[in-house]
């Protein structure tokens, strides 16, 4: 089926998350017998059809098929699968922002320093503290203000490497839930011929998933922040050196990036309210037989659904970050440079007010693209 680009349509609410993803899979297995709705050639056509159509005959199951089709923790497991490889990305990003944002304030490089973070040697924080260190490498702007009077900056430029360090250590833990639990059975019974054994246990409970579904949740939201608060910086006079209000062209008649800040704190908002673990949650089912559920699926529906608004607030840093650098006498290092000059190929300078939801949806798609990394690349690889 999926050789030939048959998808099953499956409903993404309806499981608590024990037994298993029961009626999710449900829907999945429905197109192998060539009933339910798949997704083909764009369209969502009923299973029957779909399988005419790819010349696949539908599938007559035997004994215990069926219970073994939608009795597990595949959707869960196949949804935050998915959340975790763009989490994994999303944090080489977050450095790559946390960059350029601080060479648009004028910030220090110093407090990146290996010699900081090995008096603390979390893994996640030395990769992190490393890549933000590298990307900052023969920077002007940070040469160009070596001896001035700035002796520490704000915490969400000099403590970057901590926050999204700690992410990638927790992403760590999800990552090995995930792999012990796509390599496993969580099928009900359990058969065990050698052994001449059927036993009924209770492997298809997703509490291992949903716990780290709602790690995944609450700990990338931190990606966006710390990075709403680095776009306060840049657009807060107050807090910034020489930078226009809002980095606005004309302040009073122009508005600039204020409302793209807005639009970032509406989501990190809304993160902080899908943060709240699914976990901690659980009602009765069947009869009671079903007494405690995991509500795994729900979990990596949010982790999901932060992870992508996440890569909105990533977007509007990094545009930002770019009016803020092309608004300084001098230039950043060539890595970042690079992107600015990618990035201006998608989205002009901001040289009086214009309608900005297209600039911003042009981020997103490129910040959810392979493009940033690949040119990075050329100057250092970032972990």
């Amino acid at each position: 089926m999926l050789n030939f680009g048959i998808h099953p349509s499956i409903p993404e609410k309806g499981s608590v998350g024990a037994s298993g993803d029961l009626a999710p899979l449900s829907h999945l297995a429905l197109v192998l017998i060539g009933k339910g709705e798949a997704e083909f050639e764009g369209k969502i056509i009923p299973g029957k059809i779909a399988l005419q159509k790819a010349g696949i005959k539908p599938i007559s199951l035997k004994a215990k098929e069926g219970l073994a089709l939608n009795n597990g923790t595949q959707v869960m497991t196949g949804i935050l699968a998915l959340a975790l490889l763009r989490a994994e990305r999303l944090c080489k990003i977050a450095d790559l922002t946390a960059a350029a944002t601080t060479d648009a304030l004028l910030g220090t490089r110093s407090a990146f320093h290996e010699l900081v973070h090995k008096m603390r040697p979390h893994q996640g924080q030395l990769i992190s503290a490393k890549n933000l260190y590298q990307l900052l490498e023969a920077s002007e702007l940070n040469i160009s203000h070596k001896n001035c009077d700035n002796v520490q900056d704000a915490y969400s430029l000099r403590c970057t490497p901590q926050v999204n360090g700690a992410v990638r250590d927790a992403l760590q833990y999800v990552r090995k839930s995930l792999e012990i639990e796509i390599n496993s059975a969580t099928d009900n019974p359990l058969i065990f011929p050698e052994e001449d054994e059927v036993i009924s246990g209770g492997n298809f409970h997703g509490e291992p998933i949903a716990f780290a579904a709602d790690t995944l949740g609450f700990t990338i939201s931190e990606l966006g922040n710390i990075a709403e608060r680095r776009i306060e910086q840049m657009l807060n006079p107050a807090l910034n050196r020489n930078l226009k209000p809002f980095l606005a062209p004309e302040p009073g008649v122009d508005s600039g990036f204020m409302i793209a800040q807005l639009t970032a704190a509406s989501l990190v908002s809304e993160n902080k309210v899908m943060a709240h673990p699914a976990s901690v949650d659980s009602i009765p089912t069947s009869a009671n037989q079903e007494d405690h559920v995991s509500m795994g699926t729900i979990a990596a529906v949010k982790a999901r659904k932060i992870t992508d608004n996440i890569a909105f607030v990533l977007g509007i840093e990094l545009m930002i970050a770019m009016q803020a650098l092309d608004s300084r006498e001098y230039h950043s290092s060539k890595a970042i440079e690079a992107i600015k000059t990618k990035v201006r190929e998608e989205i002009a300078f901001l040289d009086k007010d214009r309608i900005l939801y297209e600039d911003i949806n042009a981020m997103k798609k490129m910040i959810d693209s392979e493009i940033l990394l690949t040119i990075v690349k050329k100057f250092i690889d970032l972990k």
